[in-house]
C-alpha cells in the first residue's frame, strides 16, 4: 500500500519546530519502530550530529548529506520514517532526492524548518517543500504584540538588520520573530 507522505512542518524561529521533531521521533520509537533523525551539515550549533530544541530536549542524528550519498549507492534505509530538522538548508536537489524515500520506497518523510529567511525571502529548500510536500503545516509562534508571527528578524545591537547572508546561523541572541506588521516596520518592542 502507497501511503506515505512528503511533510513540511514549517514556522518561524521559536515555533516549536525541532521539538516536534524530536517528539515524532520519540513516538516512533516509543511504538517499537525505527526513524531516522537527519539534519544539514549547515547546520552545527548544537554538535556535529546533535538536534536540540530551545527547550532543552535533544537526540542524535546523522547528515542529510551522507544520508543521501548511501541512498544514492542503492542502499535503501530500513526505517519506518525519516525525520529532517533544519530543512530549509536542503538543496532543491535534495528535497527531489528525499521525496523519492516517499514516491519509490514508500517511506514517510517529515521535514521541519523555516519558510524564509532575515528579509522575508524563501529558502531553496523550504521553497521546493512548498512545491513538492503532500501536507504543509504551519508551526505557530506569536510576535511581542501577540499577533502571529511568520516572521524571522535578525537583530544587531537591538536594530533589525535587513543585509548580508541568507543563513547566518544564531538563535535569540540573534532572531525574533515577529508579525508582519512590525517585520516590516522594524519594530521590536512597544
Amino acid at each position: 500500500m502507497d501511503d506515505a507522505k512528503l511533510w513540511f512542518f514549517y514556522g518561524a524561529m521559536g515555533s516549536s519546530k525541532t521539538a516536534n521533531a524530536l517528539m515524532v521521533r520519540f513516538n516512533y520509537q516509543e511504538r517499537g519502530m525505527k526513524a531516522i533523525l537527519l539534519k544539514p551539515k549547515k547546520e552545527f550549533r548544537d554538535g556535529k550530529t546533535i538536534v536540540k530544541s530551545r527547550i532543552g530536549i535533544q537526540a542524535d542524528c546523522a547528515y542529510v548529506e551522507d544520508f543521501l550519498l548511501e541512498l544514492n549507492s542503492g542502499i535503501i534505509p530500513s526505517c519506518d520514517a525519516v525525520i529532517i530538522d533544519e530543512a530549509q538548508f536542503l538543496s532543491r536537489e535534495q528535497v527531489d532526492q528525499i521525496s523519492d524515500l516517499v514516491d519509490v520506497h514508500n517511506i514517510p518523510v517529515l521535514c521541519y524548518g523555516l519558510r524564509t529567511d532575515f528579509q522575508g525571502n524563501a529558502f531553496p529548500g523550504s521553497a521546493r517543500l512548498l512545491e513538492l510536500a503532500d501536507e504543509i503545516v504551519e508551526s505557530s509562534t506569536v510576535c511581542w504584540c501577540g499577533r502571529k508571527a511568520r516572521f524571522n528578524a535578525r537583530v544587531c545591537n537591538g536594530v533589525i538588520v535587513r543585509e548580508g547572508e541568507q543563513v547566518q546561523l544564531g538563535g535569540n541572541e540573534s532572531y525574533t520573530s515577529l508579525c508582519r506588521k512590525h517585520f516590516k516596520e522594524g519594530k521590536l518592542h512597544k
